[in-house]
């Protein structure tokens, strides 16, 4: 039946509204000139104040001293994988904090992130700042290098993704070791791109860092170890993301800003120092803090991640929040021995930025 003209004309003008609301509820979950990720978001919480945050109404309310929620709007979506990192000056005391995922998921319309900060000893700390990320990316894009696992304690996948649509796995060969396989996500080797490892423990301290990393033409391999407070290793939940020539969260260049470097020690093959936006990174320093810069990345808001790596219980956080400046983007980093002193450790670190 043909509808008359007048009828016509309203269901025109209806559509296009409806086009625009959908447009403008798709273009804060996935930007339009990205092809990933559905959805993501990012906060420091330092000094008691949420800063570098994105969407811009992200919220953290403390609750049990040393554990936080973490509210960032607009954004749910079920599985995904949340990162962690502590803010923490390396000369405090006690020094040696970490930081950790209790949980994730959506409430309403929001991705609620619960974290929480231990020192030395497994004992709940509530002076520690963080930096957190929570992402979540659907779809293939063969073009695309770039994949994630949020690991069950026994082995196996939680949740998982591959760009190329490949089937990534986790096996628990031993206690608090396991095998990591990104599959079809082929580099030239030795190591290609940056990966970060967040351990996820409700119910106590937990670290997770990477043990051993291996890129080729079939995927990326890596061995993850995981620790207890006292320093032996333990299962437990972990989320492993691993990105090349993209954003932590999997965005890319333009419109995002970003930048990865590792610390072997020294700094790591050629393909895993990369800045999106200028010359790779350098870095200076060292024990009880380094600093990495990377010229022409700053551009907030954007967020920083650090992983240890390496298999002793040693674990690395951020000394202190990131900083532009005249060489370009600071950004330093501590690493400590279980039992809380400052160490010469490996690590990774990357800076992504919203825009």
């Amino acid at each position: 039946m043909t509808l008359p003209m007048r009828y016509r004309r309203m269901a025109g003008i209806v559509a296009v509204v409806l086009a625009g609301a959908l447009a403008g509820t798709l273009g804060a979950a996935r930007p339009a000139a990205a092809l990933l990720p559905d959805t993501f978001g990012f906060a420091l919480w330092s000094g008691g104040v949420v800063s570098q945050q994105w969407p811009v109404a992200t919220s953290v309310s403390p609750g049990v001293p040393g554990r936080w929620t973490v509210r960032f709007p607009g954004v749910a979506a079920a599985g995904g994988v949340v990162h962690v990192t502590a803010v923490q000056d390396a000369v405090s005391n006690p020094p040696g904090r970490w930081c950790q995922a209790d949980s994730w998921g959506p409430v309403g319309p929001d991705e609620i992130v619960r974290v929480s900060c231990y020192r030395p000893g497994g004992f709940l700390d509530a002076l520690p700042g963080f930096s957190v990320q929570f992402a979540r990316s659907s779809g293939v894009f063969a073009a695309t290098r770039y994949g994630y696992v949020d690991a069950n304690p026994a082995g196996g996948t939680i949740t998982q993704y591959n760009s190329v649509g490949a089937a990534n796995t986790v096996a628990n060969v031993a206690p608090g070791l396991y095998s990591v396989a990104l599959p079809g996500l082929g580099t030239a080797g030795p190591q290609a791109g940056d990966v970060q490892v967040t351990a996820v423990n409700p119910a106590s301290g937990a670290r997770c860092k990477v043990a051993s990393w291996q890129s080729s033409a079939n995927g990326q391999f890596f061995r993850v170890y995981c620790f207890n407070p006292a320093g032996a290793t333990a299962n437990t939940r972990f989320t492993l993301t691993w990105h090349y020539q993209r954003a932590l969260y999997g965005g890319a260049a333009p419109p995002y800003k970003f930048a990865y470097l590792w610390n072997v020690p020294p700094l790591g093959p050629p393909l895993t120092n990369f800045n999106s936006a200028g010359p790779v990174g350098a870095l200076a320093f060292g024990p009880p803090v380094w600093t990495a810069t990377f010229g022409g990345v700053a551009s907030p808001p954007g967020n920083v991640q650090v992983t240890a790596f390496g298999t002793t219980p040693d674990h690395c956080g951020l000394h202190l929040p990131w900083t532009p400046g005249a060489g370009g983007l600071g950004i330093r980093i501590n690493c400590f021995t279980n039992a809380g002193a400052p160490v010469n450790s490996g690590f990774t670190v990357e800076y992504s930025s919203r825009f």
